[in-house]
């Protein structure tokens, strides 16, 4: 079994702006495991906010193929060696993937079979407008069609957030979904701005606080009514005891999860506490976006839509018609 890494350079349609940074293109990685005739993909999106750059996941592979990767035979070889090493959880996402992806060409299996999974069909995804002047959001929607979609999901910061969400919601009448990136650091602050919002078709709240605020966000969802998703709160091992108690759904990113299995696990766990269920992602191409599409049956709501800003996609994986991704 040999393993290898690549860094690959993603540019970006536009500035992609949430609340606590920006950027206009984003590094990810590819890597590859290769066996004989066969081999498999899987790619990293590293994420800041959780400590993980180009540098630390170079040095964490490099741990991974010195730590008897190669001798790695089948799916549990691969959990448990990943288990022991603790790396970043974007890396093992890019790991596991890759090597299911290799066993599915071996075996002669799609994902579907490989998994068990119910093959989703067309998946409609929502379409994220980043954080903008209020007077480019019309102008925003309507370069980018964005009327094919079935719902809006829109970032936030806590200054002029529902300027913001009264301007897109001017030309836009399907529901919205608000991402704040835990941008509001006051409980109270954040319940005003929800009193603010009864006008406008929101679908749910995702993650405004941090997710250390673990007391504020219990008190939260006993005085709001609109839903309350998790994301930056949910990474590989979420306490869902906890999570029951400050939020209404989870939105599983296999980025976060470190991997197929785990974040297969997360979803069922969270449908098990009827929680809702969402499969979000990073800016990824159609490879990772393409993982993600995968696990979407049976899903609440879905972002699929980091592929769609991308300018330079190289692998072509997935198709988005009216809103809707399908496999290529």
């Amino acid at each position: 079994m040999e393993w290898s890494i690549r860094k690959i350079r993603i540019e970006l349609k536009y500035t992609w702006r949430i609340s606590r940074n920006e950027s206009v293109y984003k590094e990810n990685f590819i890597v590859e495991a290769r066996n004989g005739n066969f081999s498999g993909c899987g790619e990293i999106a590293p994420n800041i906010r959780y400590n993980e750059t180009p540098e630390t996941i170079r040095a964490a592979f490099e741990l991974f193929t010195h730590s008897q990767a190669g001798l790695v035979e089948s799916v549990d070889d691969l959990t448990l060696l990943l288990q022991k090493l603790k790396l970043p959880n974007a890396l093992r996402f890019g790991i596991e993937s890759a090597y299911i992806h290799l066993q599915c060409k071996k075996q002669n299996k799609d994902i579907f079979e490989f998994l068990k999974l119910s093959n989703p069909g067309k998946v409609a995804s929502c379409y994220t407008l980043p954080i903008m002047e209020v007077e480019d959001i019309e102008p925003f929607f309507l370069e980018h069609q964005l009327k094919r979609f079935q719902y809006i999901k829109i970032k936030v910061s806590e200054e002029g957030a529902i300027e913001h969400l009264n301007g897109l919601h001017k030309i836009c009448k399907v529901p919205l979904l608000i991402d704040a990136n835990e941008a509001w650091k006051d409980v109270d602050s954040l319940i005003n701005f929800f009193n603010k919002l009864k006008h406008l078709p929101v679908a749910f709240v995702e993650q405004p606080m941090p997710a250390n605020m673990t007391d504020e966000y219990v008190y939260l969802k006993q005085h709001v009514t609109l839903p309350l998703m998790a994301d930056e709160s949910v990474l590989d091992q979420p306490d869902f005891d906890l999570l029951q108690q400050q939020f209404d759904g989870v939105n599983m990113k296999l980025m976060k999860a470190g991997g197929y299995l785990n974040g297969l696990r997360i979803l069922n766990e969270a449908r098990k506490r009827n929680m809702l269920t969402m499969v979000g992602c990073m800016v990824e191409t159609t490879l990772g976006i393409s993982s993600a599409w995968s696990v979407c049956a049976n899903t609440n709501y879905v972002d699929l839509d980091g592929c769609l800003i991308i300018a330079n996609e190289p692998f072509h994986l997935l198709r988005e018609e009216n809103g809707s991704f399908s496999q290529n």
